[in-house]
Order: C-alpha cells, then structure tokens, then sequence
C-alpha cells in the first residue's frame, strides 16, 4: 500500500485544521486537536492525518488484498 501523502495541517486558534492536496478534510477540536499536536511529534505525520480525516483504508480492506482471490498470480 502506497504511504499516505498531500496532507497538511495548520492551527487556528485552538483547532487544528487539516487539508488534502489543499481541500479542507477536517477540523478537531478540544480533546481530538490537542491530542494530535502531541502525537504529531512523535509519529508519522502524514499517516496521522490520514487516519484522522478517515482518508485511510480500514483492516478488513487491507486484510482483503491478501485473501487468494485477490491475489495476482
């Protein structure tokens, strides 16, 4: 699976305003803004922001491209 990218983020006021590819993708505010600060620090920031703008694929997607159906022969 390619490695999300084009995600950027910015503050205003004490929200954190997320973009793709400059599209507004989400806000978080409160709780969720001060915990991605944080973590944005400490982890992959463009993976972050995929997963909190849900532009991320879910386990059972991921998972399914290995099921022998799916697979390329």
């Amino acid at each position: 699976m390619p490695r999300p990218h084009g995600f950027t983020y910015e503050l205003a006021g004490s929200d954190v305003v997320i973009a793709h590819h400059g599209r507004r993708a989400a806000t978080l505010r409160g709780a969720a803004a001060a915990r991605f600060l944080a973590d944005v620090e400490r982890r992959d920031p463009q993976e972050l922001m995929a997963r909190a703008t849900g532009q991320y694929k879910h386990g059972n997607e991921r998972t399914a491209k290995n099921h022998p159906r799916n697979r390329r022969a």
